[in-house]
């Protein structure tokens, strides 16, 4: 993956592309809203996926033991742009980096 832009403040924005060996894949959104440490609000576009834009709440919960609460919620503009979106398999790159996360967590 190569992040070209990452602004992680309330009206930045980001870029990245990852490539792998069925071509590379670049993603692109804003930042309506970063609270830190409690909630982001940022828009997700695919750049191969026409004009749909996904917004996305993240919302992050302090628990005992250190440990915190992620409850991410996507919206997007229409029905077929979302079953459109998983159909691509996306669920599988987004398991794939929570369990990632999980690793670096646990490594700490």
């Amino acid at each position: 993956m190569t992040v070209h832009r990452w602004d992680a403040e309330t009206g930045g924005g980001y870029r990245y592309t990852h490539a792998d060996d069925g071509g590379e894949y670049g993603f692109f959104g804003s930042f309506h809203e970063v609270r830190a440490p409690e909630r982001i609000v940022q828009t997700f576009a695919f750049e191969g996926f026409g004009d749909s834009v996904c917004l996305e709440t993240m919302t992050l919960t302090p628990l005992s033991g250190g440990r915190t609460r992620l409850v991410a919620e996507s919206r997007y503009d229409s029905f077929a742009a979302r079953d459109a979106m998983l159909a691509s398999g996306m669920d599988v790159g987004v398991n794939e980096g929570y369990e990632r996360l999980d690793e670096l967590l646990a490594s700490r």
